[in-house]
């Protein structure tokens, strides 16, 4: 009886330890799936098998749709993912372990860390505002799209909100009209005209961004829109981290620079390849059972330094804690961000996949769409349609009704490999929790998440077959895949090699020469009132020491009340937005229209004057 009892005692004693804990490892299991889930999508751009979007000029606007290409390329611009290479996987793990070990070291020889903690947070403040004002930003736009969407349904119908009329438009019947900007059962309720007209104000407030120019000679130049959400973010990021670093550092805090580290990194990083990320993961697999296992180095650095690379998360004290603190436990960013990167591959994966098998091929005889494989005909993709965003649309875009595209919204395709990892990244995470419970003492959350995130992507590749398709997809060039011959076939170069900072290099010196050019041809046309008037600066400043700043003010919101048939093309894309030289050249013509007028002027006075000051006589034997 008594060798029977005591594994039951064992187990009834670690559940009745466990339960106060269930909340803990629940809260740090969402907020590492929340943290992934996010920056993942995040990370969604145009992959080689979809139809590219026209380039500029290429297509005329009308109604709405500027403001939607307008956010497409606005999404497309920030999707620059830094590629990492093979050699990567083995420079990671040695300037890891140096960091490590110089921070350890570092720690022992000041005893106290303060100043270390100091240091390090003002040193992280800088990415901090940048990745919190986005996260921030990012989180916004989405509230808004779930308060003002631009697609909804309604009493089975279809709509959609057209700006410039200040209508929503029924996609079945066209003379269905409703005036309020407000979706679904919202759209019913009774509004006077002047709530009705501040409605659409706020709905049109965030298009509104400024559109900002620098460029400093020899050194720097950056182009960026920035709206009413996104100058908020801003401030509410610099009192954030001021806050973090000069008032106190609570848990909450803690984790929003944590996530907004997180949320930034899954959109900046990409392995690239699969097997260029098996063998980073790999590499940083062993790095970790190593430092965790074998030195306190880990250990002691993560709980010495108060700085914003892990999540802190509310526990019950445990026996040897001070009861006049908070208990904390707490979970690495490389526990999220390295595994999340993989993910993130796996989504763009499903997502390649998704247009790779929307393709067909065009016979140019027939002039028939087929899905054939025969080299010769013509290859045609799917329309691009954006994968971010329009979370509000797909909410109140409840299905089953006649003129809402299945296929609308560019979020909506399978998701099976990214299913896959994320279950694999819950079994690694609620093993490690559940041997950390049971041997009270710190683990390598990667011992168990490398194998389980791995083993479930090339798991589930094997059974579907696309064991090929995974192991040669590629993110490191744009490039159809006709265009694979012409790859170059060293692929992507690791981020510490010389050439790729080379590369940097010469990229801002060809723009900063392009700068250049631009200033000295409107200087060569007589223009330097106009430059200096852009610059801020005396017309006498020598171009060694040229600085360019400009703001560009939004237009004012149109408001068309003609019908779709009377309505001409509003605007032609690729001409949203001058450049410098065609503002100058502009502002030149302007300048000289208005003197060439003023001088007319001139003449008509003076040919006037000179008529009442002739003599009556004189002008008569004249005429």
């Amino acid at each position: 009886m008594e060798s029977n009892a005591g594994p039951f005692d064992r187990l009834t004693s670690e559940l009745s330890l466990l339960q106060p804990m269930v909340p803990t490892y629940l809260h740090v299991l969402f907020s590492a799936l929340f943290s992934i889930y996010i920056g993942t999508h995040a990370s969604l751009s145009i992959p080689s098998t979809a139809e590219k979007p026209n380039k500029p000029g290429d297509q005329t606007l009308t109604g709405d749709e500027d403001d939607e290409e307008e956010d497409g390329e606005e999404d497309e611009s920030r999707q620059q993912m830094e590629g990492l290479s093979p050699v990567d996987a083995i420079m990671f793990p040695l300037l890891a372990g140096c960091t490590l070990a110089g921070l350890y070291f570092l720690i022992k020889w000041l005893e106290d860390p303060a100043l270390l903690n100091k240091l390090l947070n003002w040193y992280f403040s800088v990415f901090g505002v940048l990745s919190v004002a986005r996260l921030l930003t990012d989180s916004m736009a989405v509230v808004t799209s779930y308060v003002f969407p631009a697609t909804y349904t309604s009493g089975g119908e279809a709509w959609k909100i057209n700006r410039r009329r200040r209508q929503a438009e029924s996609n079945s019947r066209s003379t269905a009209k409703r005036n309020t900007p407000l979706p679904g059962v919202l759209s019913k309720l009774k509004l006077s005209p002047n709530t009705i007209d501040t409605l659409w104000t706020l709905r049109e407030l965030p298009a509104r961004q400024l559109h900002v120019r620098t460029y400093v000679h020899k050194l720097a130049e950056a182009r960026f829109r920035i709206g009413p959400q996104g100058f908020s973010g801003l401030i509410l990021a610099i009192v954030a981290v001021l806050y973090f670093n000069l008032v106190d550092k609570p848990w909450w805090l803690t984790n929003l620079l944590g996530l907004s580290f997180s949320y930034s990194a899954l959109q900046l990083m990409s392995p690239t390849t699969f097997w260029t990320g098996t063998m980073i993961l790999s590499t940083l697999f062993v790095y970790d059972i190593y430092f965790v296992f074998f030195t306190p180095l880990m250990v002691t650095v993560a709980k010495k330094l108060d700085i914003p690379i892990k999540l802190l998360f509310p526990r019950p004290p445990g026996p040897g804690d001070d009861p006049s603190k908070q208990s904390l436990a707490m979970l690495g960013l490389g526990d999220i961000v390295l595994p999340g990167i993989m993910i993130g591959l796996a989504l763009r994966f499903d997502l390649y996949l998704f247009y790779l098998r929307k393709q067909a091929r065009r016979d140019s005889s027939e002039g028939e769409l087929r899905e054939n494989h025969d080299q010769s005909s013509e290859l045609v993709r799917a329309k691009w349609r954006p994968a971010t965003g329009g979370w509000g649309e797909r909410f109140w875009a409840w299905g089953g009704v006649s003129g809402i595209d299945a296929d609308m919204h560019g979020g909506n395709f399978p998701k099976t490999y990214f299913y896959a990892s994320i279950f694999g990244y819950v079994l690694g995470m609620v093993t490690t929790l559940g041997i950390m419970q049971v041997y009270s003492h710190a683990q390598p959350a990667l011992l168990y998440l490398v194998p389980g995130v791995l083993s479930t992507l090339w798991g589930t590749a094997f059974l579907k077959g696309d064991t090929t398709l995974m192991w040669e997809y590629n993110e490191s060039e744009e490039s159809h895949p006709e265009d694979k011959k012409s790859k170059d076939l060293k692929g992507v170069e690791s981020i510490f090699s010389p050439s790729r900072q080379e590369g940097i290099a010469k990229r801002l010196e060809e723009k900063v020469k392009e700068g250049i050019e631009v200033v000295n041809a409107a200087k060569s046309q007589g223009q330097d009132d106009q430059i200096s008037a852009k610059i801020g600066k005396p017309a006498a400043n020598t171009r060694k020491d040229l600085v360019l700043f400009s703001i560009s003010f939004p237009d004012p919101p149109r408001h068309d009340k003609t019908s779709p048939q009377e309505a001409s093309p509003i605007k032609t894309r690729g001409a949203t937005r001058p450049s410098l030289e065609d503002e100058l050249r502009m502002a030149s013509q302007d300048d000289l229209g208005s003197q060439n007028a003023s001088l007319d002027s001139v003449h008509r006075r003076r040919s006037a004057t000179d008529e009442q000051a002739e003599p009556t006589g004189k002008r008569q034997r004249r005429e």
